[in-house]
This record gives C-alpha cells, sequence and structure tokens, in this order.
C-alpha cells in the first residue's frame, strides 16, 4: 500500500544525524524510513556528523542518533512506537508543548534547557506548560528551575508578555507559579501584574505576588 502523496506532503519532515560506529543508527533509520513508507513523514535528511560537525554544534548534539520530527528533538535510541507516538504530536499544535513536558517531567530538565538557550521563542511554550492546570507538579518545577537559570543568564528580560495572561486564570495555583515566573523576568509590566495580585482572593497568590513586589522594588 502507498501512502497517499496529499499526506506525505503534510506529514512532518525529519532529521537524523548519525556518526560512525553509532550502534543505533541503524535501527533509528530504518524505524523513519517505515513511518516514511505509512506516509507519516515527509521527506528524511540524514547528515553524518563526521562529515558535518557544525550541525552538531548549531543545535547542541552531544550524541548519536539524534532525531528531529517536525519541532520535536529526540536523543539517543528510540522504538518506532515512540517515532510514531512523537511524529503523531508533531502535526498538532501543542505537540511541542507536550514534548517539553514530557523531557522536564522525565528527568530530562538538562535538554530543555539547552534548547531554550538556542530557541528563546520557547519561553513562550514554558510559558503555556505554567498557564495549563493540567501541567504535573513536576512539570511545574521543571519550568520554574529552567526560568531560574535563563534568568542568571540575562535571558527572560523582555519575556513577561507570555505569562501576563495567567494572571487571571481561575486556578489559584496557576496565579501564584505566574507571579513567582514574573518576579524572575522582572520590569515594569511584571511589578503592575504583581501589584494587581498582591490583592488575590487566595492568600498564597497574594503572598507571592507580595514577596514579588519586594523583590523587585528593593534597592540592589
Amino acid at each position: 500500500m502507498h501512502p497517499n502523496p496529499e499526506s506525505r506532503s503534510t506529514a512532518p519532515q525529519a532529521l537524523l544525524l548519525t556518526g560512525p560506529g553509532c550502534p543505533h543508527c541503524a535501527s533509528v533509520r530504518q524505524a523513519l524510513q517505515a513511518m516514511q513508507s505509512e506516509g507519516l513523514l515527509g521527506e528524511i535528511e540524514e547528515i553524518d556528523l563526521s562529515q558535518a560537525p557544525q550541525q552538531a554544534e548549531a543545535l547542541g548534539v552531544r550524541s548519536v542518533p539524534w532525531t528531529r520530527i517536525g519541532a520535536i528533538e529526540l536523543s539517543g535510541l528510540h522504538s518506532l512506537a515512540e517515532l510514531r507516538h512523537w511524529a503523531g504530536l508533531a502535526s498538532r499544535p501543542e505537540g511541542l508543548d507536550l514534548h517539553l513536558a514530557d523531557l522536564l517531567g522525565n528527568g530530562q530538565r538538562a535538554q530543555v534547557l539547552a534548547r531554550t538557550r538556542r530557541e528563546p521563542a520557547l519561553i513562550a511554550r514554558l510559558a503555556a506548560l505554567l498557564g495549563d492546570p493540567d501541567s504535573e507538579l513536576s512539570v511545574r518545577i521543571g519550568v520554574m528551575a529552567t526560568l531560574e537559570e535563563l534568568k542568571e543568564e540575562g535571558l527572560l528580560q523582555g519575556q513577561a508578555t507570555h505569562f501576563l495572561p495567567h494572571v487571571t486564570h481561575p486556578e489559584p495555583r496557576v496565579r501564584s507559579d505566574t507571579c513567582y515566573a514574573l518576579t524572575l523576568i522582572g520590569g515594569e509590566d511584571a511589578l503592575a501584574a504583581l501589584q494587581a495580585c498582591s490583592e488575590d482572593p487566595d492568600a498564597e497568590v497574594r503572598e507571592t505576588a507580595l514577596d514579588g513586589i519586594e523583590a523587585l522594588t528593593l534597592p540592589s
């Protein structure tokens, strides 16, 4: 059975990074090719890092195989079932958010931090995870820890706009976490939002907001 040409054109593209002596690269290659034949993937590009080491530096890749499906980046060996799962999510608007949540929730925060350093636009995706009341506690903690490190590196400046909508979220936990994030970000917009939250009906939100106001207004 041949895949529908139209489905092939709308399927996510894949990038596979390999290297000499890689014991798992062939397995991932075969899985991607099988998915392509099923119409789950569009074009597949393969790069041997021994021939193009600059690609590893540009993408922050330290080991192979390394796979990108759409906007989803996967390190190491993954089964055909796992790759099918991520290919399906790569075609959905929330796919990247779910991938980041998976990494944060499974102790792979370093990957999220490294990628966000390269792509600061992902801070908006971290804000979306913080604003999702269904995000697991481990994910929320991972988002906060990532934001703390980004603050130390000066990468949060001007990012308040992604978090501001969540200060009026119906879930107090989301509002409280957002106040903490805005404290890390700082700036006039963040301070104004924290001042508004200082009158929140929830005690924890008020306390977090007041702590943030103090942190942002005390002389450094």
